[in-house]
């Protein structure tokens, strides 16, 4: 297995780390809104898709927190793993949780990039994962800020991606009818203007055949 091969819902699992009201409120390379809705889109192709999922939090009783409870929502049965340090690979629930899955490919998305996002993707591939970041579903400081924790990361060996890219991966061919509908759907709540046309063919195309 290696990076040239294909994201696929039986290959690789899921690390979302700290969407968190505290960690969101210093945001400001994307817009809040626009970096909840790609997180829950995220989400939603990790439900779709089955693949294996772990959700962390950082000191979320004393000062960041709970989750976004839209991404709870899509996720109901998991439990995000608090912890008190920055980088969650130093916690060892974190990373048995993650060792769980046996798959050696880790897509991670979070707050803040540079440093929650940053350091665990650093020590994961040091680990031996080939890891996969979801650039626009991670949000930092200042454009500065992203800016670099992504091209450290790159330097560090670790892929940039973004979230329709890892759904649309996953689906990969639309002759997968067991995905399809779900697939579509997510496009249609969350990818913006393509969602936008996927509803005008819903009206003005496929309704008509």
């Amino acid at each position: 297995m290696s990076i040239r091969e294909l994201l696929s819902p039986k290959n690789c699992s899921f690390l979302l780390v700290d969407y968190q009201p505290q960690m969101l409120f210093a945001v400001h390379s994307i817009d809040g809104q626009t970096l909840i809705n790609n997180a829950v889109g995220l989400a939603k192709a990790a439900k779709i898709f089955k693949i294996p999922t772990v959700l962390t939090t950082i000191a979320e009783k004393s000062f960041s927190g709970p989750m976004f409870p839209e991404l709870l929502s899509v996720l109901p049965k998991l439990n995000p793993i608090d912890r008190t340090s920055i980088n969650c690979w130093e916690d060892k629930k974190v990373v048995a949780a993650v060792e769980k899955s046996g798959r050696n490919k880790l897509v991670v998305a979070g707050l803040w990039t540079e440093l929650c996002v940053a350091m665990p993707v650093i020590h994961a591939l040091e680990a031996g994962h080939e890891v996969y970041f979801v650039a626009d579903a991670c949000g930092d400081v200042s454009d500065t800020a992203q800016d670099m924790a992504v091209q450290r990361m790159i330097q560090a060996g670790a892929v940039p991606v973004t979230w329709l890219q890892v759904l649309l991966e996953l689906q990969r061919d639309w002759a997968r009818k067991e995905t399809y509908d779900a697939v579509l759907q997510v496009a249609r709540e969350h990818s913006g203007a393509h969602g936008t046309g996927i509803r005008y063919a819903d009206a003005m195309i496929w309704k008509k055949k």
